[in-house]
């Protein structure tokens, strides 16, 4: 009993530092703490949507992400290309099916400083709370997306698109 607490309780722990997580800058090596914020966006996490489904970004905009998970699942909220965006679904999809939760502690799912592996700014809302990222958006894209890649919930709709205005 005392080892299925102390699993809980390191899976919860972890969970919850890491959705209070700023991320880097994704045109950046500097801070989020550091960053002059052009724009705040609210965003409300429901189970297997996000709204607003879509937004317009200056390249260069330095914006402040806050993300309110209103659903009863835990979601994500990842910044990055559509092929990033592939290859971290299919990562996550392997470790939901070969490491246990999937998710739920990151099965070695690196989320440190609201990044996966460095490229794609992220972050993890459990069920109810709330969570901010910084990020500026990069000169040299037109599109980029928004999703949640727990297994079946980019599937089911929890995604949006980043369009880049000139």
């Amino acid at each position: 009993m005392r080892k299925i607490l102390l699993t809980l309780t390191l899976t919860l722990g972890l969970a919850t530092s890491t959705a209070f997580a700023a991320g880097e800058h994704g045109g950046s090596h500097s801070s989020a703490s550091n960053a002059k914020v052009d724009r705040t966006i609210r965003f409300d996490a429901g189970d297997m949507w996000f709204d607003p489904e879509s937004l317009n970004v200056a390249p260069g905009e330095t914006i402040r992400f806050v993300v309110d998970n209103i659903g009863n699942l835990a979601h994500e909220f990842v910044i990055g290309d559509a092929e990033a965006q592939e290859a971290h679904r299919e990562m996550m999809q392997q470790m939901d099916n070969g490491h246990g939760d999937g998710h739920q502690g990151h099965g070695g799912h690196d989320m440190a400083e609201g990044q996966h592996g460095g490229k794609m700014p992220a972050m993890t809302l459990p069920p109810g709370e709330t969570a901010e990222l910084v990020w500026t958006a990069p000169e040299n894209v037109d599109t980029l997306e928004y999703a949640c890649n727990i297994p079946g919930h980019y599937e089911s709709g929890m995604s949006g698109k980043i369009d880049f205005q000139g």
